[in-house]
């Protein structure tokens, strides 16, 4: 949107002379200052704006004025404007916002809002926002954003939304918080006082108070019908008799009342009323354009002169609209009187409007004048910068307006469609659009626009060729229509290529191929840097470090995390998008190295970056950083909380989700002895030990692995172990190994766990790795102590069981038991404080194995531990070892 027409926008309406007082009304929305909302609710032609214009008027404060349109339905459009509007006045707030959504690729809106939220906290005076027609709105993005705005702003600002419906926000939650004023139809209609000062002295028709109560009565206060009213009996002699016969529903008296204003208008004045009801604005020059006749500005300000239902929208009166009533009538007579004649006045409003460069409104018009043809090439003119813009939902809305058979002679046009549906998920209806548009390449028949897009359009296909097949979960085909765009694309185009690559990597890594994603990433990371979009390269260093992380190479992944870092501040973009989430990334790899108090610095120096620093997945990883965290400590509720938040504010992209939020919560779990919860877990997930395998799933089958009992987990653990050894995936084999080390302790086989130990530590000592090993609990206590007996990899074994006595201080509490032990819980517990092993104790109880770990995950959730030791020296600060059964 221009300047220009953005200003209209923006202008806050002043009140008009002669307006009828109306206190209480004033006092009403005085009190919704106090409050998060006002809300002024009522059907057209109730004196909303006009309301709020004169109660505006009289206050010395600063006001924003947003008057809305169909164009605002677009998330980006909404909240630039909006911002605009505030920056009226208070010019400091929004410039980070305002960034974030010109980013190539805007982050969710929560991220875009939250430092405007901040800027304005940051303000002194207070700032009055008004929304009007918010009911043009049905967006469900601008919506859910308004209601996240809501439940943070600041007490600086006010919020006021005029609308003719009710709009999709939480106004119940606010209603019953007290944080909610109205002002609704009832109470905007005219009292008998008010419509008799309003007939009587702004209109000076002199009515008997008989007429007055008459009319009131009849309108019920309805203020548009009754400015109707008071044009129509200027002039007459029998106004009683008109009043006496005025009858009928809104709707009715409205169309009755135009009719009566209407004809009483020189034809040259009715004409350029029904002719200009197309444009939602209006100026000298489009008016002009429209009816083709001179004299537009003229008829404008004699039309504003009149009263005729026309608001002005800037202080020079050069843009106005028609009241909506007044408007909808006008337009509903038009289609009755000149049907014919509409297209063209759509289409006369869309040459003006291309002629002006304001390309959205110039498509609005020809697919209102369904000149199709018009349209199609309108929208493929302005795609490359409504995609650049993240704009891909006004896109995708005029390209669905289209008839289908234009997508089948506009290669373009085709290509562009199918990228959109793709860039809001779906991949329905992307098949024939790329067959389309490959038919048309080498074809005379295809109509073209843009031919610098259809230059770049073989590498574009093939870049969609490879999206649309990772969508499908094809990784073969991704990779080869990848390769094949890489040999299309011109040498200059970096984005594309960067695209191309990624998609390569992409579908690597989720066959679990990570050398050969990290080689394509490598790629699109050069490309990226190439084309100056830091933001992607941060993006690019996220999936780089994952993927090191996950081949067991620690060291290398904070490295990638640590040079991305300092190649934002190099570039002057320290507080660019994705540089919180190299945070994220670098608190895990202290966690794993047992440095909780690193892990937990970095994870808050990422917090106060803040969300919108982070990609659209820095909300759900930060939290699960944190719960890993919050586990190392033995808070163990604490961590399946952040976890089922974690898991609310999950954005897929179209990166593997490898390490599911859900299978990290069953661990969470199994660790607090809710075993079955874990079990139930992993057979909705349809997991068996007998499954076939692959790398998609092996982090939810190390987990399945970790709920079974050791005889039924070792063989799922070993054909783990050989699939994960054979990708190169060193970060699970080590845990694995761990596991299948733990599981041969508690079967008693110590001289076989020791021999499986050894070849982890040979694997987990040169990068570092602690918690991957003592989080195992009271089965790796038992076999570090004896791994330091053997002399097993002596410093390291040292500095494991130096970091298990920490934690064991760490997690150990004082509070009071809060759920009792069983008296067969009990009887486990007295046995753990001997030297006995899970088989012994097992023998001991006469009962399986199987059991004697259930009973000892229970006894670990009750008394909030997550090991032996800690079990013990927890149950004899509680005294519950000496306490009789049955108690």
């Amino acid at each position: 949107m221009s300047i220009r027409l953005l200003e209209t926008k923006l202008y806050v309406p002043r009140p008009r002379p002669g307006l009828v007082p109306r206190p209480r009304l004033g006092e009403r929305l005085d009190r919704g200052i106090a409050s998060k909302l006002t809300l002024v609710s009522a059907p057209a032609g109730f004196g909303k704006t006009t309301l709020l214009a004169e109660w505006l008027a009289g206050k010395e404060r600063s006001a924003a004025w947003l008057s809305l349109d169909g164009g605002d339905n677009d998330p980006v459009s909404f909240w630039a404007h909006l911002i605009a509007g505030l920056r009226t006045v208070a010019p400091a707030v929004g410039t980070s916002a305002l960034t974030l959504l010109q980013e190539p690729q805007p982050p969710p809106i929560e991220m875009v809002l939250t430092p405007l939220l901040n800027d304005l906290g940051a303000i002194s005076d207070d700032v009055v926002l008004v929304l009007d027609d918010y009911h043009l709105i049905d967006s469900r993005g601008v919506h859910e954003a308004m209601a996240f705005l809501l439940d943070h702003v600041p007490p600086q600002l006010h919020l006021v939304i005029a609308t003719r419906a009710d709009p999709a926000l939480p106004l119940a939650r606010l209603r019953a918080r007290s944080e909610l004023v109205e002002v609704r139809a009832a109470d905007l209609r005219f009292t008998p006082d008010e419509a008799a000062s309003y007939l009587n002295d702004v209109m000076q028709l002199e009515l008997t108070a008989e007429d007055v109560a008459a009319l009131e009565g009849r309108t019920e206060g309805w203020v548009a019908a009754l400015q109707l009213a008071a044009l129509s009996m200027e002039g007459r002699d029998d106004v009683s008799g008109f009043i006496a016969g005025f009858a009928g529903d809104d709707r009715y008296v409205v169309d009755y009342l135009v009719e009566e204003v209407m004809e009483h208008q020189p034809e040259h004045v009715r004409v350029f009323l029904l002719q200009t009801s197309v444009l939602g604005r209006l100026s000298g020059p489009l008016c002009d354009a429209v009816t083709g006749q001179d004299g537009g500005k003229a008829m404008l300000e004699a039309l504003d002169r009149w009263n005729l239902f026309l608001i002005p929208l800037d202080d020079r009166r050069q843009w106005y609209r028609y009241h909506h009533l007044f408007a909808d009538v006008l337009h509903a007579r038009l289609l009755d009187e000149q049907h014919d004649l509409l297209p063209d006045l759509h289409r006369r409003a869309s040459q003006w409007y291309e002629n002006e460069g304001e390309k959205a409104m110039a498509v609005d018009h020809a697919l209102a004048a369904e000149d199709f043809d018009r349209a199609a090439g309108l929208v493929e003119i302005a795609m490359p910068v409504f995609r650049r813009d993240r704009r891909e939902a006004t896109l995708r809305g005029w390209l669905e307006k289209l008839p289908e058979e234009l997508f089948h002679v506009r290669p373009v046009l085709s290509n562009g469609y199918a990228g959109a549906l793709m860039s809001t998920g779906e991949v329905d209806g992307v098949e024939p659009l790329l067959r389309d548009a490959e038919r048309l390449l080498d074809s005379d028949d295809g109509v073209v626009v843009d031919d610098e897009e259809f230059r770049r359009l073989p590498g574009s296909i093939a870049v969609h060729r490879a999206g649309q097949a990772l969508m499908l979960g094809d990784a073969a085909t991704t990779v080869a229509h990848a390769r094949r765009a890489l040999g299309l694309l011109h040498e200059d185009d970096d984005v594309a290529r960067g695209a191309a690559s990624a998609l390569m990597g992409l579908a690597s890594w989720a066959s679990g191929d990570l050398e050969a994603a990290h080689a394509a990433y490598t790629d699109c990371t050069a490309s990226m840097k190439r084309a100056g979009h830091i933001s992607d390269v941060l993006g690019c260093a996220i999936t780089l470090g994952d993927l090191r992380v996950v081949q067991g190479r620690l060291g290398e992944a904070m490295r990638t995390y640590e040079q991305a870092l300092q190649l934002a501040a190099e570039q002057g973009a320290s507080i660019l998008r994705g540089t919180a989430d190299m945070y994220v990334g670098m608190s895990a790899i202290h966690r794993e190295r047992d440095d909780l108090q690193a892990a937990t610095q970095v994870l808050l120096q990422s917090q106060e970056l803040g969300e919108h620093r982070g990609l659209p997945q820095n909300p759900y990883r930060w939290r699960v950083a944190m719960a890993r965290i919050r586990e190392a400590e033995g808070d163990l509720a604490g961590a399946v909380a952040l976890l089922d938040e974690a898991e609310r504010r999950y954005v897929g992209d179209f990166s593997p989700n490898v390490r599911p939020v859900a299978a990290l919560r069953a661990r969470m779990w199994i660790a607090q002895g809710r075993v079955d919860e874990a079990l139930r877990w992993a057979h909705e997930r349809g997991l068996s030990a007998e499954d076939d395998l692959s790398y998609l799933r092996e982090f939810e089958y190390i987990t399945l692995a970790r709920a079974l009992p050791a005889d039924e987990a070792s063989p799922l653990l070993g054909r783990l172990l050989r699939a994960a050894e054979d990708g190169g995936r060193t970060g699970s084999v080590i845990e694995i190994l761990v596991l299948l080390a733990v599981a041969h302790q508690e079967r008693g086989d110590t001289s076989a766990a020791l021999v499986v130990f050894e070849r982890a530590c040979a694997l987990a000592e040169p990068e570092g790795y602690v918690r991957i090993i003592i989080d195992e609990g009271p089965p790796m206590a038992a076999l570090l102590e004896a791994a330091a007996e053997r002399g097993i990899t002596p410093a390291y074994v040292r500095r494991l069981l130096t970091a298990f006595g920490a934690t064991e201080d760490a997690t150990t509490g004082t509070q009071a038991l809060i759920e009792p032990l069983s008296e067969r819980e009990l009887d486990v517990l007295r046995l753990l404080e001997t030297d006995l092993s899970g088989p012994d104790i097992a023998r001991e109880l006469v009962v399986s194995l199987n059991t004697v770990r259930t009973h000892t995950r229970n006894i670990y959730a009750k008394l909030g531990v997550n090991n032996r030791r800690s079990a013990v020296r927890r149950a004899q600060e509680l005294d519950l070892s000496s306490r009789p059964r049955g108690r």
